[in-house]
């Protein structure tokens, strides 16, 4: 076990884990990037579910798969343009539990 028993431990792909340290940052960032997307997709998914479907091109079952696909890709975008700051404090807890300096 970790140096805190009570905080659950997080599993970075082996390549990240095993490379050298600037790696593991990399791969920390990323996955919080990563996070505050899923987070942001999410929040965004009620948004677009109350949107009417245009009646001239709309409607069917390829239009849900599109439009979440669309909102995760918002999400992304949001993400990577500095989103909410989510990722900044993720990144942060991440680098802590893995005994690296913020």
């Amino acid at each position: 076990m970790g140096p805190d028993a009570s905080l659950p431990a997080i599993a970075l792909p082996d390549a990240v884990a095993a490379g050298p340290e600037s790696a593991r940052r990399a791969g920390i960032r990323q996955a919080a990037e990563d996070f505050e997307a899923m987070f942001l997709s999410q929040m965004l998914a009620p948004v677009f579910a109350g949107l009417d479907k245009e009646s001239l091109f709309g409607g069917g079952p390829g239009e849900q798969v599109y439009r979440s696909m669309m909102v995760q890709e918002y999400g992304k975008a949001i993400a990577g343009a500095g989103g909410l700051g989510i990722a900044d404090t993720v990144e942060r807890e991440m680098l802590k539990l893995q005994e690296l300096d913020p």
